[in-house]
């Protein structure tokens, strides 16, 4: 890592901090570490973030909106973007940013978290804000998310000086979905915020159930009984995500276990916004006025203002949506037109949350053969047509959906009472009154949710609390090249080797059986690795030979040149395989060689957007 490794403190950790690295907001969250480890966890409050809300102007708000504006050299030397802890910025993040997003909507850096994800592209170049003009200067997706999590660990410091964030404990929160790599990204940014080595990486609907545990006390283990499925169903800016857990009993004493995860789905508030911002842009071509580009984005942005107001509680009837004209007779005019609540509830509704039957899967539509590089939303925007195939693929047997007893809702979209209720609704319909899922009673915050439950896990991580457990969300594989006659202009099929099985624990290790695999030393080579959220049966030493999407899937691969010695006689070795998820949920894979005392080792750690190989 590019950071400065920090010696332990002598003293043990005051706080435990819990992180929501957002697509739209960031949040921050603490309890007080109580040193007797029988102790219940401490309060869990939050922390409000000092930011600019306007020029030269400063406010503490308990959310950092997941924006950040690229100032000019101008707005350096006047000192517009300055912080109490930082002097000649160039930049902002927060309410200042996410407010200029439509009036200056190149220079406004939007969904940096949902390209951490993106292995199209190279996460550590400045590509961001996507298509903008070049006298921009633009940041990389992981600098983006540096730069939100240093504006946190610094309002952190300016509240706490005496307990350094890095020397707490810390819990960051991503997406269930995230992959090895992705997560590695967010690892990496949070050591260079300065957040230290040794937080840890906690899944986002995990998080938000933390949050409704720590509510609820011991009232949860009267709300739940063994046997009950809970249902997570996190809708956020940027992504969708799907956990089951189960409610089991052990020991005499009720315990949650992880039982599934669904996959990255890109879509969230982000897209309804959208689809707003084109139905208002036909809204302004019926008055005559045509919207370039330019106006076409701050429209995009103005439309989540609007949706945010027409669905939140007391909403008017009408909201007035404005951006600023461009035209000759328009540059500084402001043109607007109203958005009604009951035609934005419907078409989020219809588009997002349309009534199906739990059969009806994601529509795939043919796809050009040309498509832009850029973020790969999901081409069918039915959140609930998702929901079911996700229930579909993790039933007790196919063609049989899983059943939850109940949801918790999650996310910044389920704010609005309409969407839940269909969410309801339709579940409902598909299992019947009697069977049909209802909601977890005194559901927090749904703004703060993730960062309160990240607080909450790091206590229960001590032995304080109730812990969800189930270890990894994903199989892991290998691509083992076989053996045979090369055949022109077609490459040899690859076998998938089981190295890491669904729910392998943080800290446990596993041996690979592998037969007659050797690996390639002394010369840069590519090494494959494949994931898989369905297939929970499969063992260490398993070999898949043949698969389709999504069943299994391709991650991020490793290109790099493992060493070798003078007194190696070939340039390949014989090996075996051992596994090891960290206390820090990162993969390691071993790779040992059968006929001598080489070992190599393989793990995401994606500097240069590539994992690292290095040999012992």
């Amino acid at each position: 890592m590019n950071s400065k490794k920090r010696s332990k403190p002598d003293s043990p950790a005051r706080f435990a901090i819990g992180i929501d690295l957002g697509t739209t907001n960031c949040a921050i969250a603490y309890s007080p570490i109580n040193p007797d480890p029988l102790a219940a966890p401490g309060e869990v409050r939050l922390l409000s973030v000092e930011q600019l809300v306007a020029p030269a102007t400063t406010e503490a708000r308990p959310l950092l909106a997941s924006f950040m504006h690229l100032g000019s050299p101008r707005d350096a030397a006047a000192k517009a973007l300055d912080l109490p802890w930082a002097a000649d910025r160039d930049f902002a993040v927060g309410a200042l940013a996410a407010k200029m997003a439509a009036d200056a909507p190149t220079r406004t850096v939007a969904g940096a978290k949902s390209w951490l994800v993106n292995s199209r592209v190279d996460r550590h170049e400045p590509i961001l804000p996507w298509n903008a003009p070049a006298d921009v200067q633009k940041v990389s997706p992981v600098e983006a998310s540096v730069r939100y999590l240093s504006h946190l660990a610094a309002a952190w410091a300016r509240a706490f000086p005496d307990a350094p964030i890095e020397h707490q404990k810390v819990v960051l929160t991503v997406p269930a979905s995230f992959d090895a790599s992705a997560r590695e990204l967010t690892r990496e940014a949070a050591i260079q915020a300065g957040l230290g080595e040794e937080l840890i990486l906690l899944e986002e609907p995990q998080a938000s159930l933390y949050a409704w545990l720590a509510d609820a006390g011991d009232r949860w283990r009267r709300t739940v009984k063994p046997g009950d499925t809970l249902l997570v169903c996190d809708v956020g800016g940027g992504t969708t995500d799907f956990t089951l857990i189960a409610v089991a009993e052990e020991n005499g004493e009720l315990a949650l276990n992880r039982l599934a995860v669904g996959n990255h789905i890109l879509v969230g508030g982000d897209n309804m916004d959208l689809a707003l911002a084109v139905s208002l842009r036909e809204s302004f071509a019926a008055k005559g006025i045509n919207l370039d580009p330019w106006q076409s984005v701050a429209l995009w942005h103005s439309a989540r203002a609007a949706k945010e107001t027409l669905l939140g509680l007391n909403p008017p009837e009408k909201h007035p949506v404005t951006v600023l004209g461009r035209g000759s007779k328009l540059i500084g005019a402001a043109i607007s037109v109203d958005l009604d609540r009951q035609t934005t509830t419907k078409l989020l509704l219809e588009g997002f949350l349309p009534e199906n039957a739990v059969t009806d899967g994601p529509q795939r539509p043919r796809a050009s053969g040309f498509r832009e590089i850029g973020l790969a939303y999901e081409s069918d925007t039915a959140i609930t047509r998702h929901l079911a195939d996700f229930l579909m693929r993790h039933g007790p047997s196919s063609g049989t959906p899983a059943q939850p007893t109940y949801v918790l809702f999650n996310g910044g979209v389920f704010k609005a009472s309409a969407l839940r209720q269909r969410i309801l609704d339709v579940m409902g319909h598909w299992f019947g009154p009697e069977l049909a899922p209802k909601p977890l009673e005194g559901e927090p915050d749904l703004d703060f949710a993730v960062a309160r439950g990240a607080a909450y896990y790091a206590g229960a991580k001590s032995g304080r609390g109730v812990r969800i457990r189930g270890g990894t969300a994903r199989s892991y594989y290998v691509g083992i090249e076989t053996a045979g006659p090369a055949i022109p202009g077609i490459a040899r099929p690859l076998r998938a080797l089981c190295v890491v099985p669904f729910g392998m624990e943080e800290g446990d290790e596993a041996d690979v059986p592998a037969e007659n695999v050797g690996v390639v030393v002394g010369e840069q080579t590519t090494f494959r690795f494949f994931s898989s959220p369905t297939r929970k049966n499969d063992k260490p030493g398993d070999v898949i030979t043949s698969w389709s999407e999504p069943e299994l899937s391709e991650t991020d691969s490793i290109q790099t040149t493992l060493p070798t010695d003078e007194t190696a006689e070939d340039d390949w070795f014989s090996v075996k395989f051992r596994s090891r998820i960290t206390e820090l949920g990162m993969l390691e894979l071993f790779c040992e060689s059968r006929t001598s005392d080489h070992r190599w080792k393989l793990e995401f750690s994606v500097r240069d957007d590539r994992p690292d190989g290095g040999g012992t």
